[in-house]
């Protein structure tokens, strides 16, 4: 008998595939549990459309990651901190801090789990930072340290 899964089932598909089952499977434990509907025509004419706005949505979300990418990359972002002996700074310049200067300098809005930091910057001067917008998409910026504050 053929279903088409309304949601992921372990060891049997994902939500939308088309797959062949037992009859009692499906009458026994997908159906009842709102896992799987009888695959009608109308049932995947519905399914395929659900994949094609799908993918129309994924294929924007991709084109406006690449936009920002591009606007922001090679933009540089000054940040003030205190700073001890030797210019070593209290404390560090976190992805916080710098997400929260890129929307203050330049009003772009990044989340900070997306800007890669191998370590915390501790130290003055010029760090070359990358920002994982999106996995087909990324951007490098410019950070300036600097004694301030």
């Amino acid at each position: 008998m053929q279903v088409v899964l309304l949601q992921d089932v372990s060891k049997l598909g994902k939500k939308g595939d088309v797959v062949n089952v037992t009859e009692g499977y499906a009458r026994n434990f997908l159906f009842p549990r709102n896992l799987a509907a009888p695959a009608s025509e109308g049932k995947l004419k519905e399914i395929s459309i659900q994949k094609q706005t799908q993918a129309a949505k994924k294929k924007q979300q991709e084109e406006q990651a690449r936009e920002l990418a591009a606007k922001i990359s090679n933009l540089t972002v000054i940040i003030k901190a205190r700073v001890g002996e030797g210019g070593r700074l209290f404390g560090a310049i976190s992805s916080k801090d710098i997400a929260d200067a890129l929307k203050a300098q330049h009003g772009y809005d990044v989340d900070k789990k997306k800007i890669v930091l191998k370590e915390p910057i501790k130290t003055l001067g010029d760090h070359k930072i990358t920002i994982k917008i999106h996995p087909v998409a990324q951007a490098d910026i410019n950070v300036q340290v600097q004694a301030g504050e």
